[in-house]
């Protein structure tokens, strides 16, 4: 189980992601349900097509205004990399991902389970986070659904 959770350790540059956000807590399957429930809204209503000044087609889900740890509330923004928040519509909400130091996570085994195991390693894991920015990153072009590509980023001390 540990050879799953292999990382690499980067330095981000700082940038910012506009999309939809909901606040939500790691218990009793509540941040399943409400991300679950944002990435519906997101592909039903294309949330990528409509945010203005996108950098890529990745998709990024970004966990961040932690009001204490993995048990405590966030907010979960699932949205695309802008190069100017100034330029976003006041319908989005747009995350600021600080530079610095992070731990990338490549999720092995099945989309999308794959990335909700690496999550629940990461929690059991003794980490000294940050719990400022963390996020997931979909690289746009698969092929299908289930050969999705998706890096973890998890902001390290």
């Amino acid at each position: 189980m540990s050879e799953n959770l292999s990382f690499e350790r980067v330095n981000v540059p700082g940038f910012f992601v506009a999309g939809i956000a909901v606040k939500t807590i790691n218990q009793n399957g509540q941040s399943q349900k409400d991300i679950g429930d944002l990435w519906t809204k997101f592909i039903t209503e294309n949330i990528a097509h409509q945010i203005e000044g996108k950098l890529s087609d990745d998709v990024y889900c970004v966990y961040t205004d932690y009001e204490s740890d993995h048990t405590g509330w966030y907010i979960a923004v699932l949205g695309c990399c802008v190069d100017d928040p100034g330029n976003v519509h006041s319908n989005f909400f747009t995350a600021f991902i600080p530079a610095g130091g992070y731990h990338v996570y490549k999720p092995q085994g099945k989309f999308p389970d794959n990335v909700a195991n690496t999550w629940r390693q990461i929690w059991q894991t003794p980490i000294e986070r940050k719990y400022n920015a963390d996020y997931d990153c979909y690289k746009a072009g698969a092929k299908s659904f289930e050969e999705t590509e998706v890096e973890v980023y998890l902001a390290v001390i």
